[in-house]
């Protein structure tokens, strides 16, 4: 995918999801090796890597994690926890739950994001970074 530099992994997140942007700043706070850069699911980019991989948005309308050095894709509970364990500690001590099956941590993260526009509201349009976070994220 042009655009995601190899050394870097690209989260998309949906970008109107308060919880969402809340939880792309909290990665940003705590990526201290500058691992990640960031774009809404609704961004070109983000349409580029769903029509590229054939993601079902119905499915997977959160979080999708875009590994460009091993052209693979990440999503739901797998993609978060991905990300915490490239993050400081302590958040990286949330990777050991990738031992729980898969379809037991999908539940209850489909049961969240299910609910998160509920109870965590959701805005107009996607969120504009400040100058100083801008070039964390692409278009």
């Amino acid at each position: 995918m042009k655009g995601v530099p190899k050394d870097k992994q690209l989260i998309l997140f949906d970008g109107v999801c308060n919880l969402c942007n809340s939880s792309v700043l909290y990665v940003i706070k705590r990526d201290k090796k500058n691992l990640f850069l960031f774009a809404p699911l609704q961004s070109n980019i983000g349409e580029q890597i769903i029509n590229e991989f054939n993601i079902d948005t119905t499915e997977t309308d959160s979080i999708i994690l875009y590994n460009p050095s091993e052209q693979k894709i990440y999503s739901k509970s797998t993609a978060a926890l991905k990300v915490a364990k490239l993050l400081s500690y302590p958040t990286k001590l949330l990777s050991g739950f990738l031992i729980v099956p898969a379809s037991i941590r999908n539940w209850v993260y489909d049961f969240i994001a299910k609910n998160r526009y509920k109870w965590y509201g959701k805005k107009e349009s996607c969120m504009i970074p400040t100058p100083e976070l801008k070039a964390k994220f692409l278009d």
